[in-house]
């Protein structure tokens, strides 16, 4: 990547050397995360803001940790309790973040197309936290870090995407980075979960998991989003489980040493069965919590490289 992006919103239209530079750069965070030190001097002196209007734990804690690894100066804003609950248009935000000078923005949003509008109006370099259905790209970024040090490849793996595709960003991003890096992947769910354009987007569609399941060397499960989700859509938590949900019998299916991913946060006994979720053997949902905090030093790292040069 000879130049650094300008933004990250989305994983769609981004090229194998960007995606692969991106990892790499995560990968020597992993490093030296690992062995306690710090590059705290790296953005000192910079101011990083987390916007989030949709609720996250894992997502904005991370940012944070990152952002303070690398010695920045970090602000989360609540907005159950900022303006725009007083009726502040996106915009007029926009407006206040820019008076404020920060130089890198973290947006997660409940509807698609939020951070994109921010990146429009704003000087810092915007980063998407999630945004409605459209896409959670460091979340794809972190996912893929993962899979690459656990299987060494990206290229020629099959990778199952089990549950709710329709309303989820997280497989979108998933199936954007992991097609463009030549994985071979796989929806499956209910017809009611899958979006009618899904096989435009280069994967293969199953509604049986056996099927499905079968040569699988990746096993992703889904959260099932209610918040999103027409009623209809699934009879009950209980039947979703018994037809979908990821327990030993159905893992099964999938290689011998398949590894078991999940996004997080689970529903255990809805979408994935809590003795697979804390499998030793298969599951690496701990380890994609780590490659979180990695993967957004580096997406932080690359994204400032352009102010820097200015200094």
């Amino acid at each position: 990547m000879n130049q650094p992006p300008r933004h990250l919103l989305q994983i769609e239209g981004l090229h194998p050397p960007q995606i692969a530079a991106m990892l790499n750069v995560a990968e020597s965070y992993v490093l030296l995360n690992r062995s306690g030190k710090t590059q705290r001097d790296l953005l000192r002196g910079r101011t990083l803001i987390n916007l989030f209007f949709e609720d996250s734990t894992r997502t904005r804690t991370s940012f944070e940790l990152a952002g303070k690894r690398l010695g920045a100066d970090v602000i989360n804003m609540s907005v159950s309790t900022s303006s725009v609950n007083k009726g502040e248009t996106l915009l007029d935000t926009a407006a206040t973040l820019n008076a404020m000078h920060c130089d890198l923005l973290v947006v997660r949003h409940d509807q698609s197309g939020a951070p994109a509008l921010l990146a429009q109006k704003v000087d810092a370099a915007v980063i998407n936290a999630g945004d409605g259905t459209h896409e959670h790209p460091t979340q794809a970024l972190l996912d893929a870090l993962t899979i690459r040090r656990r299987r060494g490849r990206l290229e020629g793996l099959v990778v199952a995407i089990c549950g709710d595709i329709l309303h989820s960003r997280v497989a979108r991003s998933n199936i954007h980075l992991l097609t463009t890096m030549g994985s071979q992947v796989r929806v499956i769910g209910p017809p009611t979960l899958i979006p009618p354009e899904a096989e435009r987007l280069g994967v293969t569609v199953f509604h049986d998991m056996q099927r499905g399941l079968e040569g699988a060397d990746i096993v992703m499960a889904l959260r099932l989003q209610k918040e999103r989700m027409a009623r209809g859509l699934v009879p009950s938590a209980r039947e979703f489980f018994r037809f979908y949900g990821l327990d030993a019998a159905k893992l099964a299916w999938a290689k011998p040493d398949a590894l078991v991913m999940h996004p997080g946060p689970m529903n255990r006994g809805v979408e994935i069965d809590s003795a697979v979720a804390d499998d030793p053997a298969h599951s690496v949902i701990r380890e994609q919590v780590e490659m979180g905090v990695a993967v957004r030093m580096a997406v932080l790292d690359l994204l400032s490289r352009r102010s820097r040069r200015n200094d």
